[in-house]
């Protein structure tokens, strides 16, 4: 398969997704998806769509928590 994007090469991974939904960064982890090995566009099957609206809308306890830091790019020296 190639990316509609670029036309290289697409490759089926298992990727971590991450949204910054409601004030919260959001990741969910093993995310079946089509990746570009050229410009890194990723491409998702419908169901697994669905699969992540769900997960994300319905506020599910999620499977483990992390901290970040948080660099300020305007405050930095």
């Amino acid at each position: 398969m190639k990316c509609d994007l670029c036309g290289g090469k697409v490759e089926k991974k298992l990727i971590s997704y991450t949204l910054f939904y409601e004030g919260h960064w959001i990741v969910v982890e093993n995310v079946p998806a089509k990746v570009c090995r050229q410009c890194g566009e990723k491409l998702f099957a419908p169901d697994t769509v669905d699969r992540l609206q769900n997960i994300i809308w319905s506020k599910q306890k999620p499977t483990k928590k992390i901290g970040m830091p948080v660099f300020n790019l305007g405050l930095a020296k």
